[in-house]
C-alpha cells in the first residue's frame, strides 16, 4: 500500500483524534505537583490544526498540512510536532504518494528537522521517542509494519525517559511529548486498520457574536473589509509550472494593507485589508477559482473587539509584545511600555498565529519580543523567525519577573545591539518565586498544600499559603535585594495579600515589598526579587 495525500491526511486525522482523546491523560504529565501540564493541549491543537489541509498530490498535501500546524503551533511540544510534519514534507516534496522506501527516508528527515528545531537538545523527551521510533522500524517493508514497529519501539522508548531525566525519575512519570507522539502513531495505525476516527474537533477559538448595530445606515466605512480567500490556479487560465506568483502579490500590494500571501502548490492563499474586496475577488478570478472566500467589515470588528489603534498606528522605531496573563499583569506590562500583551503563561501557551498577529499589530522598525516563559520562548522564536515585515528581538526572559524588571530598565537612547544586551542582562539578575496548590500528594506535601518554588526546584511547603510564601522568601534570600514586588493571584482576597505584604515588610526591613494586584490564574503569589 503506498501513502496517498488522502490517506495522509487520514492519517493526521487519526493521530489527532487519538490524541484528543486523551489528551488531558498526557496533561496530567507534570512534572511539578502543580497545575502546569498543557503538553496534551499544546500537541492537540497544533495536530489538529493540520486535519484543514488540502492538496492533490501527497508532495502538496504534506506542504499543507506542514504550514497549518506551524500556524496553530503552541508551546514547546507543539512546536516540536510542527517541525516533524515540516520534515515530512520535505521529505515528500514532489512526490504524488510514497513507498515505503520514501516513506523511511521522510520520517529520518523528520528526525532531523525535530532535532534541528532545538537548540540544545535533551535525551528522554520527544526527540529520543521519535528517533528510537524511526531507528527500530527503518527496514520494514510495508507502511503497517512500519508503523507497528514504531509504535512498540516508542512504547518502549516512551517508558525509558525517566531513566534518562531526573526530573521524570523523582516526579514519577514519564516524558509527556514522548506520550503524546506515541498516541498520534497509534491512532495512525487504527487508521490503518480500518477503525473508525473520531471526529476532530476545531482547534480554533469560537468566534465573537459580531454586533450588527456597530455599523448602521448612517455609518461610513473607515476601516474597509478584512478579505481571505485560497484560489486554485487553473491551467486553463494560466502555466502552472511557469507562472509567476508575484503578479497577483504586486497587485495586491497597490489595493490594501496588511497582506500576507503565499503559494502552496497550486493554491495561492491572500489575506488583506482593502476598501473594495469586489475589485480584489474580480481581478484574482482571471488565473484562477476560488476555494474558499471570506470577507468581514473591519468597522465590526473595531466595535467589537475595541482595536481600531492596532490597524492605524503610525510605524515606530522600537515595539514591544510581552505575554501575560491576569488582568493587573496584563495591564502592569501595558504600563511598562507593552504595544501588545499576548494572553498566555503557565497551562496557556499562545500559539504562533498570535505572535505574528502582534508583530502586525505593532507596526515597528525592531520589535522586542518577552515570552516570560520557558515553554512560550521556542513558539516566540519560531513565530520571529517567519516574520519579515520587521526586526524580531527575542529577550529570553523565562519567568513573569524576568520580564517585568527586564522591561523596566528599557532605555531607548541606547543602540539597539546595547539595547538587547542590557535587558538580557537585566532578565539575568531577577530572581522569581512562585507559590501554587499541591494537586498531589509528594515530598514536599499533601495535595491541597501549598508549594513554593524557583525555576525548577521546590524549595518550600506548607498547608497555610501565606505561611509557604514567607518560607519561599526565607530560601531566596529576600532580606539580600533592594525591591521585592509581589503579584497576588485572582483566588487570593486582597486582605491576605496584604498581610503578606506587612510580614514580608517586617521579616525583611531593608527590602521595599510592593503588592500588586495580578490577577493570574495557577499562581496564588508571584515574588520577583531585584
Amino acid at each position: 500500500m503506498n501513502l496517498t495525500a488522502d490517506l495522509y491526511l487520514n492519517l493526521i486525522k487519526g493521530g489527532a483524534a487519538r490524541l484528543g482523546e486523551n489528551r488531558q491523560s498526557i496533561n496530567d504529565l507534570n512534572v511539578f505537583p502543580i497545575p502546569d501540564g498543557d503538553t496534551g493541549d499544546n500537541m492537540y491543537m497544533t495536530i489538529a490544526a493540520g486535519t484543514e489541509a488540502s492538496g492533490k498530490s501527497l508532495s502538496e498535501m504534506a506542504a499543507s498540512a506542514s504550514r497549518l500546524m506551524l500556524l496553530g503551533a503552541r508551546g514547546n511540544s507543539g512546536v516540536i510536532l510542527s517541525r516533524i510534519f515540516a520534515g515530512l514534507a520535505k521529505g515528500f516534496e514532489g512526490a504524488e504518494e510514497a513507498d515505503i522506501q520514501l516513506f523511511t527516508s521522510a520520517m529520518q528527515s523528520a528526525v532531523d528537522e525535530a532535532y534541528h528545531a532545538v537548540t540544545t537538545p535533551v535525551e528522554g523527551t520527544i526527540l529520543t521517542v521519535l528517533r528510537e521510533g524511526v531507528d527500530a522500524a527503518s527496514g520494514a517493508a510495508s507502511l503497517e509494519e512500519y508503523l507497528d514497529r514504531a509504535a512498540a519501539a516508542m512504547d518502549i522508548s516512551v517508558q525509558h525517559t525517566p531513566e534518562l531525566l531526573d526530573v521524570l525519575k523523582k516526579a514519577g512519570v514519564v516524558d509527556s511529548g514522548g506520550a503524546g507522539l506515541l498516541l498520534i502513531v497509534e491512532g495512525m495505525r487504527a487508521v490503518l486498520r480500518g477503525e473508525t476516527v473520531l471526529e476532530v474537533s476545531s482547534p480554533a477559538a469560537t468566534a465573537q457574536k459580531v454586533d450588527f448595530n456597530a455599523f448602521t445606515e448612517d455609518s461610513v466605512l473607515e476601516f474597509g473589509y478584512c478579505t481571505e480567500f485560497l484560489l486554485r490556479l487553473q491551467r486553463a487560465k494560466v502555466d502552472l509550472e511557469r507562472f509567476d506568483e508575484s503578479v497577483i502579490r504586486d497587485y495586491l500590494l497597490g489595493q490594501g494593507d496588511s497582506l500576507v500571501f503565499f503559494r502552496d502548490g497550486s493554491i495561492i492563499k491572500v489575506h488583506v485589508h482593502t476598501m473594495d474586496p469586489g475589485a480584489v475577488l474580480s481581478h484574482c478570478r482571471q488565473w484562477g477559482e476560488f476555494l474558499t472566500i471570506k470577507v468581514e467589515n473591519m468597522t465590526l470588528q473595531h466595535h467589537e473587539n475595541h482595536m481600531d489603534e492596532r490597524f492605524h498606528r503610525e510605524r515606530k522605531a522600537v515595539g514591544i509584545v510581552s505575554v501575560a496573563t491576569g488582568a493587573g499583569l496584563t495591564a502592569a506590562f501595558r504600563e511598562m511600555g507593552a504595544d501588545e500583551v499576548i494572553e498566555g503563561g503557565q497551562t496557556l501557551n499562545p500559539p504562533v498565529e498570535s505572535f505574528l498577529k502582534a508583530f502586525d499589530a505593532v507596526n515597528a522598525e525592531t520589535i522586542l519580543v518577552f515570552p516570560n516563559n520557558s515553554n512560550i520562548l521556542l513558539t516566540a522564536r519560531q513565530a520571529a523567525s517567519l516574520y519579515d515585515k520587521s526586526r524580531i528581538e527575542v529577550i529570553p526572559t523565562r519567568t513573569l519577573g524576568e520580564g517585568y524588571f527586564s522591561l523596566g530598565s528599557l532605555d531607548t537612547s541606547l543602540s539597539e545591539e546595547e539595547m538587547i544586551a542590557a535587558l538580557t542582562q537585566a532578565a539575568e539578575a531577577v530572581t522569581t518565586g512562585l507559590v501554587s496548590k499541591a494537586i498531589r500528594d509528594s515530598e514536599q506535601g499533601r495535595a491541597g498544600d501549598y508549594l513554593g518554588l524557583s525555576g525548577k526546584e521546590i524549595l518550600s511547603g506548607d498547608a497555610e499559603r501565606v505561611s509557604c510564601l514567607l518560607q519561599l522568601a526565607e530560601a531566596l534570600h529576600s532580606g539580600e535585594h533592594d525591591i521585592a514586588v509581589l503579584f497576588f493571584g485572582e483566588d487570593v482576597a486582597e486582605a491576605e495579600a496584604q498581610q503578606a505584604q506587612r510580614l514580608l515588610s517586617a521579616r525583611f526591613p531593608h527590602t521595599e515589598t510592593i503588592l500588586m494586584d495580578g490577577g493570574q490564574s495557577v499562581y496564588d503569589y508571584i515574588l520577583i526579587l531585584s
